[in-house]
C-alpha cells in the first residue's frame, strides 16, 4: 500500500467513528427532545433532562422490583406474553439478550478454544462449563458479528482445542467479522519495504554516466 493510501486510511479509521458518534449522539438527542411527553416544556434541553431523569428512576424502580418475588412473576408474565406473539418474540429475545451480553460484559463467558466443526475448518467457541450426560462438553459458538445468536454444540473433549487467547481476544475477532484479528506481524519490521524501495526508484530521474 503506497505512503497516501495508508496516511488517508489511518486517518478514516480514527475520524469516521467520531462522526459516526456525534450523529447517534444527535440523533438521540433530538430523538429525546421530540417525545410528546414534555413537548410542553421550551427549552430542549430541559426536555431531554427530564426525559433522562425519569427514565433513570424508571430503570431503577423496575430494577429493584426485580429483586422481589413479584418482580420475577413479572418478568416471567411478560416473557411469555412476548414469546407467543410469532413476530415479536424474536425482536424481544434479541434485545433482551443483546443487554443482557452488554451489561455483564465478558465475566460470565468461559475461556476461548476451538473446535474442527468440518475437516480443515476451524471455528471459535466458547466454553459453557457444562456437559451432556453422556460425557460431551457443550459449547456456544456465536455468530459474526453478532455474538448474540448462535449454535450450542456437543463435541468430545478430545475435539477442544485450547487456545493461549482471552475472551476479549475472541470476542473481538467474532464482533470485527475476522478483520480485528490481532498482528502477528513481529515488532520492528516494516510493512512494504520492497513496494516502498519501487516507489522511490520510479520518483528519482534516470541518471547519466
Amino acid at each position: 500500500m503506497s505512503t497516501w493510501k495508508r496516511d488517508m486510511a489511518s486517518g478514516l479509521v480514527v475520524i469516521v467513528p467520531i462522526i459516526v458518534t456525534i450523529w447517534v449522539v444527535y440523533w438521540l438527542f433530538r430523538f429525546i427532545a421530540n417525545l410528546p411527553l414534555t413537548q410542553s416544556i421550551a427549552n430542549p434541553a430541559l426536555r431531554v433532562f427530564i426525559t433522562l431523569a425519569v427514565f433513570v428512576l424508571l430503570v431503577f424502580a423496575v430494577g429493584y422490583l426485580m429483586r422481589t418475588a413479584i418482580g420475577s412473576l413479572v418478568e416471567a408474565g411478560i416473557d411469555a406474553v412476548m414469546n407467543s406473539v410469532p413476530g415479536l418474540r424474536v425482536v424481544y429475545n434479541a434485545s433482551k439478550m443483546a443487554i443482557e451480553t452488554a451489561l455483564t460484559g465478558t465475566s460470565d463467558l468461559q475461556a476461548p478454544v476451538k473446535v474442527n466443526t468440518w475437516e480443515n475448518v476451524r471455528m471459535t467457541a466458547f466454553k459453557t462449563g457444562r456437559e451432556t450426560p453422556d460425557g460431551r462438553k457443550l459449547l456456544f459458538l456465536p455468530t459474526a458479528p453478532n455474538i448474540t445468536s448462535g449454535f450450542v454444540i456437543e463435541v468430545e473433549e478430545e475435539d477442544v482445542i485450547e487456545t493461549d487467547e482471552n475472551v476479549e481476544e475472541a470476542l473481538t475477532r467474532i464482533l470485527s467479522a475476522g478483520f480485528g484479528e490481532r498482528d502477528e506481524t513481529p515488532a520492528g519490521i516494516p510493512i512494504d519495504v520492497v513496494e516502498e524501495k519501487r516507489e522511490r526508484e520510479a520518483d528519482e530521474p534516470p541518471t547519466t554516466d
